[in-house]
């Protein structure tokens, strides 16, 4: 099962702010939007489904972002996402956004998912099945923090120059 997902999509002239840049609030979006389509294409997970038949979903406790060069209008890009720490109610994914040939990194995000019942409006645990999933598709990286993990892919790129 693979572990890095991908997926490319077109930066829309209408997400982008007067510079022809995507604006920030967007990039959010681009990279939650691959991610719920990459679940479904890859894993068969699909998000919704189990919002609808077991009041089942994630929500957003917490991002981190950084930005590295901009993504524009009409640009074709490629996101990457993989699952890098799991607990029994929390999900931590890497998300990069890349241009079209993956050489250029645009943004990197951290996001923590929290597993919640609907239903009961309070956090749920991750069932067997789903808790399988994660161990099969866990690809940890070596930084613990952000900060790090930020500074690590800019040395990175230094280097390959």
């Amino acid at each position: 099962m693979k572990k890095i997902l991908s997926s490319s999509r077109k930066v829309r002239f209408q997400d982008c702010d007067p510079f022809n840049h995507l604006n920030n609030s967007k990039y959010l979006e681009y990279f939650i939007n691959a991610r719920e389509d990459q679940l479904l294409d890859d894993y068969g997970l699909d998000v919704f489904g189990l919002m609808g038949s077991q009041k089942l979903s994630w929500v957003v406790s917490s991002q981190q972002i950084g930005y590295f060069r901009p993504a524009t209008a009409m640009e074709s890009i490629s996101i990457e996402t993989q699952l890098i720490s799991y607990d029994s109610r929390n999900l931590v994914v890497e998300m990069r956004m890349y241009d079209e040939n993956k050489t250029r990194l645009k943004a990197l995000l951290w996001t923590r998912f929290s597993h919640f019942n609907l239903a009961l409006q309070r956090s749920a645990e991750h069932s067997e099945e789903l808790t399988e999933l994660f161990r099969e598709v866990l690809l940890p990286v070596e930084q613990s923090d952000f900060e790090a993990r930020r500074t690590y892919i800019s040395q990175q790129k230094k280097e390959a120059k």
